[in-house]
C-alpha cells in the first residue's frame, strides 16, 4: 500500500511540474513519517524513497539507527534549541530556523547542518516563522552569528481547497527572489503537503513535505 501511495504521489509532482513547464527532478519529495512505525518507513525506502520528514528530535533519534544510513532525515518540526545538538546528529537539512537563539546554538553544532528559514506566511499568530517584512533583517541577523539559510520554508493556513494556498505560494517564491538580490545561496523552497503539494510545485516548490497521502491516515 505505501508503495502504491508512494507512486501516485510521485506522478502528481511530475504532472504538476509538467504544468508549469518544470522538470519533476527539480522537486524534492520528503515523506514525513512523523509517528511512523520503523516498518512502514522501510516499505517507502524499499520503494526508492530516501528522503524522510521528522518532527520529534527524540522519535529521530531513536529511528534513525534502525534504518539504512543512506537516508536523508529532514527536521521539519519546531526545535528547541536546547535540543540542537541532538536533532544535528542526525538531520540532512533542518526546514524550521525561526529565530536568533535556535540559531546561536545551531551555529555552535559541528558540522553545522544547512537550514531553511521558516516564514510565517499567513501571519498566524498560533505558527512560528519569521514575518515575511522580518525577512530580510532575519537573514542579517542569522549571517552575524555564523547561520546562512539555504532557503525559505512555510506552512501557510490550513486550505479549504488547494488553490487557496496558491497566492501563500506565490508569496514565499517572490520574497526568495527578492532576498536573493542580497543574500546568495537561497535556493530552497520548502512549501506544500499533503493538501495542496501539487499547487506548489506549480508554483516553485523545490521541496514538498508529503506525510498522509504516503502513509495514508493514521487511526490510533
Amino acid at each position: 500500500m505505501v508503495a502504491d501511495r508512494l507512486a501516485l504521489v510521485r506522478e502528481r509532482i511530475e504532472s504538476a511540474a509538467k504544468t508549469a513547464a518544470r522538470e519533476a527532478l527539480d522537486v524534492t519529495l520528503i515523506a514525513v513519517s512523523k509517528s511512523r512505525t520503523v516498518d512502514e518507513i522501510g516499505a517507502a525506502y524499499d520503494s526508492g524513497q530516501r528522503d524522510f520528514g521528522e518532527n520529534r528530535v527524540d522519535e529521530l533519534a531513536r529511528k534513525a539507527p534502525l534504518l539504512p544510513t543512506d537516508i536523508n532525515w529532514h527536521f521539519v518540526g519546531s526545535l528547541q534549541s536546547r535540543k540542537a545538538p541532538v536533532a544535528a546528529q542526525w538531520t540532512h537539512l533542518l526546514h524550521s530556523m525561526d529565530r536568533l537563539s535556535l540559531a546561536r546554538r545551531w551555529a555552535s553544532t559541528k558540522p553545522q547542518v544547512p537550514c531553511l528559514l521558516q516564514v510565517n506566511i499567513g501571519a498566524e499568530t498560533q505558527k512560528h516563522g519569521v514575518a515575511p517584512a522580518s525577512l530580510d533583517e532575519t537573514l542579517d541577523d542569522l549571517a552575524a552569528v555564523g547561520v546562512r539559510p539555504v532557503g525559505l520554508m512555510a506552512i501557510p493556513p490550513a486550505p479549504d481547497a488547494p488553490e487557496a494556498a496558491r497566492p501563500y505560494f506565490a508569496e514565499l517564491a517572490a520574497l526568495a527572489r527578492r532576498a536573493r538580490e542580497t543574500h546568495t545561496g537561497l535556493t530552497e523552497l520548502s512549501m506544500g503537503m499533503t493538501d495542496d503539494f501539487e499547487v506548489a510545485v506549480q508554483e516553485g516548490a523545490t521541496m514538498v513535505r508529503v506525510g498522509r497521502a504516503i502513509f495514508g491516515t493514521r487511526t490510533d
